[in-house]
């Protein structure tokens, strides 16, 4: 049998890296940087007012004080966008509101609060020092300076430091865009009726979401029959306009696993992975796509997915968190597992007395105490059996 770790690998080395696009900075949230950004501008742009007040020469104002003010007279008005702003003349103040650029010849800033508020004449009450409530000019970001990396998560901030440098796109990393095939002649859709031996289909919309929390981009295929011919259509379909190909079910040792009987020999190699849940797995290249085949039980989907695919998805994508966080937990309880099988146990973690409890029985069956659970317990394939209070490795989950 593979280990986890090879078939993690030959999982990662299959998804490549969409080629980068520029999209508006409204469509980038969340994606990363594709390449290094420089500033084509410095910011701020002019030396401006951080405060509404006067603009005036802190020479003038040098003896104010609340008992002896200096009068000036206001010679203009300078509001945040004005783009003609008068020079200022010494002994005069210029009316100013915050953002609005400095006139030539003032070189400090009176807040409103320092003085009366006159609108012909100002009586100013205090001193200020030459500079006080001046932004200068690239005092944030100069002129050709690499504000953000390659490889940078696009959020609110940096949307916003691209906007206010007058960048109107940015170059990411796409998302990667990903068929999701669910096989079985048992399957129906949720919300019709059953007969007796047929199923609700679960994985489909379970992997699907899963994908493009990860960042990707999911396609749902509703719903392939266990018959080669039918799967192969759907598939030859969709080939050109996805980037991953990702099947559950149909990959074990029985008959009628019709995935594995499509692909055996087209490119996918069907292996069996040292690990509980999710034993039976597949992946290669079918006609230039790289296609990764999960096992059908939904745990064993969902939790392949995890150990698999969602790290290869995200690292492809340039995230840099593309693996679940790791933490040290004690077990509330014993546990055993089977030797030569690296076991994932679904999991709570108290986030108070960092301890972590196992959750159900860990067949592949029980979807309910997957929903229940927000991490995965690690055991790896040495382990047997493990005491209560024995710290065991956590994968937590969203």
């Amino acid at each position: 049998m593979r280990t986890v770790a090879e078939h993690q690998a030959i999982v990662a080395g299959l998804i490549s890296a969409p080629a980068s696009r520029r999209v508006p900075l409204a469509d980038a949230a969340g994606r990363v940087l594709a390449e290094d950004l420089r500033a084509a501008r410095p910011l701020p742009a002019f030396d401006n007012s951080a405060m509404d007040g006067y603009a005036v020469l802190a020479a003038d104002i040098a003896t104010a004080q609340a008992s002896q003010p200096v009068p000036l007279p206001v010679a203009a008005d300078i509001p945040a966008g004005r783009v003609d702003g008068p020079a200022l003349k010494p002994g005069t103040a210029h009316r100013i509101m915050t953002g609005a650029p400095m006139p030539e010849g003032a070189d400090t800033v009176v807040q409103l609060e320092a003085t009366d508020g006159g609108t012909d004449t100002v009586t100013v009450l205090e001193s200020r020092s030459p500079g006080t409530h001046v932004r200068r000019a690239g005092e944030d970001v100069e002129a050709g300076e690499v504000v953000l990396t390659a490889g940078t998560r696009l959020g609110p901030a940096q949307l916003g430091l691209l906007a206010a440098l007058g960048e109107p796109e940015v170059s990411v990393v796409p998302p990667l865009k990903v068929l999701v095939l669910s096989t079985g002649s048992e399957l129906v859709e949720p919300g019709k009726p059953l007969l007796h031996g047929q199923i609700h289909e679960s994985n489909g919309v379970m992997l699907a979401v899963a994908i493009r929390q990860a960042g990707a981009e999911a396609e749902q295929f509703h719903f392939v029959a266990d018959d080669v011919a039918e799967f192969h259509s759907a598939l030859d379909s969709r080939l050109a306009q996805v980037d991953l190909v990702v099947t559950s079910g149909g990959v074990s040792a029985g008959a009628y696993e019709v995935v594995k009987d499509a692909l055996t020999g087209q490119g996918i190699e069907f292996v069996k992975v040292a690990m509980q849940p999710g034993m039976p797995q597949g992946a290669g290249m079918f006609s230039g796509v790289p296609v990764v085949t999960l096992p059908g039980n939904p745990v064993s989907a969902l939790v392949s997915f995890e150990v698999f695919l969602r790290p290869a998805l995200r690292a492809a994508m340039g995230f840099g968190d593309a693996a679940r966080p790791v933490v040290q937990a004690p077990l509330t309880e014993s546990l055993q597992s089977p030797a030569g099988r690296r076991q994932f146990r679904r999991g709570f973690l108290d986030r108070v007395s960092g301890k972590v409890r196992p959750i159900g029985p860990p067949g592949s069956h029980f979807l309910r105490w997957l929903a229940a659970s927000d991490c995965l317990i690690d055991l790896d394939e040495e382990i047997t059996e493990l005491a209560a209070g024995a710290p065991v490795p956590v994968w937590i989950l969203d």
